[in-house]
């Protein structure tokens, strides 16, 4: 870690102006939060790390100045991962076990962090990625955020998103108002942070902030000049990307020039912190959602596989944790997970009576403190909810439906994959050889605490978490197909291309009464008619394809057991329908048809209000 030795004197100099600081404010509260999680960079996406392409500057300083986490874990998939951050319960108790497919939404009985920390007298903001449900009672502003400034979904230009957003002056949602901003989208949530951040500091009022990036998720636009700086890089290492054909490589450019703006955002944050006094006493921590999408074809910092696997590439990633004023730079290399994070910062900050009990995770104060502490024997789950369309080796059936057999088991350098296969990444980080035959004993007690696990959670995992429509919190409420259960459909292109699948929506009718629907095969803000192909659109950084025309000529909406007919509209954009709904859970299905009465699809986008 030459990096570290590098930055010495960079952490001496914060020492001494923590030194001159005069009165900490510690003395008056706990000292400020900030949790930034970048999307699909893996473990070796920074050069601390030892990543041949990119150099990432402040990303290896705030490493240097941390405690660093180094066999610290996550879900393989975004969504699991933060609500386990969240929350500080396991995905399968806490309901968000997958990026779509109606599995995505946090149990909204549940206290959150940003609960946690305003309980204990701290605002709270989020700012980026939400991924935990996009309608009441799940957004963000519904979860103890007092700002929020976010997109619904998995990424800009998801199927909820709005329509054609392209990263560079995107409409977002100013908590449940729709806002157009200026500039590139890791700039913006970086933007609107800071500015809160502020605000919130020159009120001397703690502050928790979680700023959830959508780089470096696919689609892979990003300013120019990101690449250029990556391309001189690969230039000089020829040798990384030699294997990888013209369209992946163009692909592994953007993306990894999507991670040095990510970089240069850290270090404006930390040039924000220190001129505002601030950094001393704010704790950082920086960590990423899942592996990496593109770490296997390039470099992988010797694991194997990547984003959505069990394997160590999917699911072990950075997590540096820096409080200049409360915690020393040092190494803590026992097994950790990002369901500790809730407890640890509440009990740094102070605010640990606030947590709800019994959390899956654990406080981590002392191991970051150099203390003895108690997790070298520690056993971890990993399993989620797999896309519907994944082919998987442990089930015929569809592998949205969670199952025990999907797990990953991880105890000090075993990792017990899909109850059949072990490893020891100790001596075979690449996990080439199944050692399962010949380590027996340890077999049978991680098979042990994967049934332990698996009984604990099983009763509560197959239960869908319903949207609540008819609340005056959200009325109308605006459905997409994200929440269509076990199917996925959750890309805007997907809704171009027409894809042909249909589901339902698993809902809470808040109150009994007359409610009106719009059924759309396409959004609202699009203008197109239900019968309409749409024109390929050029934006800043690429080319979205042309949708096409799918043939519909009717429309039906099946509430429960009962099915009606609805209405094309004036303008041929919607077809509408009018029923009376009673109060409680009820299951929706909106279906469009051909000339001749045959189902072509669902309505990828239901809009239902309480009259």
């Amino acid at each position: 870690m030459g990096v570290l030795r590098e930055n010495i004197g960079w952490v001496l100099l914060l020492a001494a102006i923590g030194l001159c600081a005069g009165r900490s404010r510690l003395t008056e509260a706990g000292p400020n939060v900030i949790v930034v999680m970048t999307d699909d960079q893996g473990y070796g996406e920074f050069s601390c790390h030892g990543n041949p392409l990119v150099e990432t500057p402040h990303v290896d300083r705030l490493a240097s100045e941390s405690v660093r986490l180094t066999d610290f874990h996550v879900a393989p998939m975004c969504t699991p991962t933060r609500g386990q951050l969240l929350t500080g319960l396991d995905a399968f108790r806490n309901g968000a076990i997958n990026v779509s497919s109606g599995r995505a939404l946090l149990r909204p009985e549940l206290a959150t962090i940003a609960d946690v920390f305003r309980a204990g007298g701290y605002r709270t903001g989020h700012f980026g990625k939400w991924h935990l449900g996009d309608n009441y009672p799940y957004r963000p502003h519904d979860r103890g955020f007092d700002e929020a400034i976010w997109f619904p979904s998995s990424h800009v230009n998801s199927v909820p998103d709005f329509w054609e957003n392209d990263y560079f002056g995107d409409t977002y949602l100013h908590r449940d108002e729709r806002r157009g901003y200026k500039g590139y989208c890791t700039d913006v949530f970086f933007d609107e942070a800071m500015q809160w951040m502020a605000s919130e500091s020159q009120r001397n009022q703690p502050f928790f902030a979680y700023i959830a990036l959508n780089a470096a998720h696919w689609p892979w636009f990003v300013p120019e000049e990101y690449r250029d700086v990556v391309r001189e890089q690969m230039a000089k290492h020829p040798e990384v990307a030699a294997g990888l054909s013209p369209q992946k490589r163009k692909d592994l450019v953007s993306f990894l020039a999507m991670g040095v703006s990510i970089d240069t955002n850290i270090g404006r944050l930390d040039t924000f912190l220190l001129e505002r006094d601030l950094l001393n006493d704010t704790i950082v921590v920086f960590l990423t959602d899942n592996g990496s999408t593109m770490g296997p074809a390039y470099y992988n910092a010797g694991m194997r596989g990547g984003k959505t696997t069990l394997w160590e590439g999917g699911h072990r990633v950075p997590c540096f944790l820096r409080w200049p004023e409360g915690l020393k730079p040092r190494e803590v290399d026992s097994l950790t997970h990002v369901q500790d994070l809730l407890p640890t910062l509440a009990a740094l900050a102070g605010v640990g009576d606030h947590l709800s009990e019994p959390l899956d995770g654990v406080s981590l104060e002392l191991a970051l403190r150099g203390q003895r502490h108690a997790l070298d024997e520690r056993m971890l789950v990993i399993n989620y909810s797999r896309m519907p369309q994944f082919k998987v080796s442990y089930t015929n059936r569809n592998p949205a439906i969670p199952m025990r057999e999907g797990a990953g088991v991880l105890w000090k350098r075993w990792r017990f994959l899909e109850d059949r296969m072990l490893f020891d990444v100790e001596r075979d980080p690449a996990q080439q050889h199944d050692v399962a035959a010949e380590h027996p004993q340890v077999v049978a007690k991680m098979r042990a605490h994967l049934n332990h696990w698996w009984a604990g959670v099983e009763g509560k995992v197959l239960a869908p978490q319903r949207v609540i429509v008819g609340h005056p919190a959200e009325n109308p409420t605006h459905l997409t197909a994200c929440e269509w259960l076990d199917v996925f459909v959750d890309q805007q292109v997907q809704v171009r291309r027409g894809v042909l699948e249909n589901g339902v929506w698993h809902l809470e009718v808040a109150e009994a009464g007359e409610y009106r629907f719009e059924l759309r095969r396409w959004p609202r803000e699009s203008g197109l008619r239900v019968d309409e192909a749409c024109p390929q659109t050029t934006v800043v950084d690429g080319v979205y394809q042309a949708g096409i025309a799918l043939p519909i000529a009717s429309a039906s909406l099946r509430v429960g057991a009962e099915t009606e007919p609805a209405e094309r509209n004036r303008d041929g954009t919607a077809f509408q329908a009018t029923c009376r709904l009673r109060q409680g859970p009820s299951e929706f299905q909106a279906t469009f048809h051909d000339a001749d009465g045959k189902p072509v699809c669902g309505a990828y986008y239901l809009t239902v209000e309480r009259l």
